[in-house]
């Protein structure tokens, strides 16, 4: 198909252009192979921590070698899951004052962990069941889906520091979990 769109337009001078084009592409292939492979071989002492975090929904490989490469496995320098969660930048201001409420806006975290945590928590929460799911999905009737995103985030948080803290796999609450009587 595309043999018959360029038919007769294609010269030499375009031609050449179309190598250069072509050899770019295979040259910033190869690159990224080898940062891959460099990747690869740089966490290869973390492949159980790596694969631990994989066990949680909206987690790919990729994501949980930025959460390791970010907060690192030492959990010991965070007192609590509340600290990792302030640290990274989930919780929300408190800025209150006798009859003014101001911004509650988030404040700023590690950046690339910044990415990798919204994309991770809307990835959850898009699964077909799970906790996460449901959490996001009773916030999001009263907060919308933007806002109601962030304690999901703030969750898988808390679910690294004791994934990374105590050497265990993820566990689901499940869908019911805000149903259950307790």
């Amino acid at each position: 198909m595309l043999r018959e769109a360029l038919r007769g337009c294609v010269r030499a001078p375009h031609r050449f252009l179309l190598k250069l084009h072509l050899d770019h592409t295979e040259a910033i292939e190869e690159s990224i192979a080898t940062i891959d492979a460099e990747v690869g071989a740089l966490l290869d002492p973390f492949y159980e921590q790596v694969a631990q975090l994989m066990t949680m929904p909206g987690i790919s490989d990729v994501t949980a070698q930025v959460i390791v490469s970010e907060i690192g496995l030492d959990m010991t320098r965070f007192p609590s899951a509340a600290h990792l969660i302030s640290w990274a930048g989930l919780c929300p201001r408190n800025d209150e004052s006798p009859g003014k409420r101001r911004s509650t806006r988030l404040r700023q975290g590690a950046p690339w962990l910044n990415v990798t945590r919204t994309q991770a928590a809307w990835s959850a929460a898009r699964a077909k069941s799970g906790y996460l799911r449901a959490q996001f999905l009773r916030l999001k009737s009263r907060r919308g889906p933007k806002k109601a995103i962030m304690p999901v985030a703030a969750s898988m948080r808390t679910a690294v520091f004791y994934l990374l803290r105590d050497d265990v796999d993820y566990h689901d609450l499940g869908t019911d979990y805000f149903d259950r009587a307790d």
